[in-house]
């Protein structure tokens, strides 16, 4: 699952709702430092709790982080992910031997209104020059993962799938929760 300021209250039931072993990026560019500090602490604790992994995204490191997104320290001790929108950015991110990257984005979406998509097959093409490492963005959620699958992504990070309302979302199936590496 991926974190930004949009989700306000709902963060909380979204952590609530990963799967065991899911990862969460948190971002939450815009907020002050101290209360940055102090949000990352708390997701934190939930994260411990319910047994998660917590990667930072920006330049600020966290007491607690288990690991990076979107850093260039080649030396980061922890999981580091990237992110990657073309061929060359996905080479680029094999380079640097991160543990995953972040294929996006591969459908329309709320994050980045506007924004092309890469769509279903360009999608495909990029996670497959990264066997093993390609993580769906973008868009993403059980539904459209199951069509990305065999294409050779281990999973999807998301948002808004883990956002919406309980009643209204649909629940992923186990096999989906196993699937999931939610960022």
């Amino acid at each position: 699952m991926m974190t930004d300021e949009r989700m306000g209250d709902a963060l909380w039931p979204a952590l609530a709702r990963l799967p065991r072993g899911a990862g969460v990026v948190f971002r939450h560019y815009s907020l002050p430092d101290g209360l940055r500090r102090a949000l990352f602490a708390r997701i934190d604790r939930v994260a411990r709790r319910r047994g998660l992994v917590l990667v930072r995204a920006g330049s600020t490191p966290f007491r607690g982080e288990e690991g990076v997104h979107n850093q260039r320290a080649p030396r980061h001790r922890g999981l580091r992910t990237h992110a990657a929108h073309n061929a060359s950015e996905v080479v680029a991110a094999r380079r640097r031997g991160v543990d995953a990257i972040l294929i996006s984005p591969v459908f329309p979406t709320r994050s980045h209104r506007g924004a092309p998509a890469l769509g279903v097959v360009r999608a495909i093409a990029l996670a497959r020059m990264a066997p093993g490492k390609a993580i769906a963005l973008g868009g993403v959620d059980a539904r459209r993962h199951a069509r990305l699958r065999n294409g050779g992504f281990i999973g999807y990070a998301a948002i808004d799938a883990w956002t919406a309302p309980v009643l209204r979302a649909k629940r992923p199936s186990a096999r989906q929760k196993r699937s999931a590496v939610p960022t």
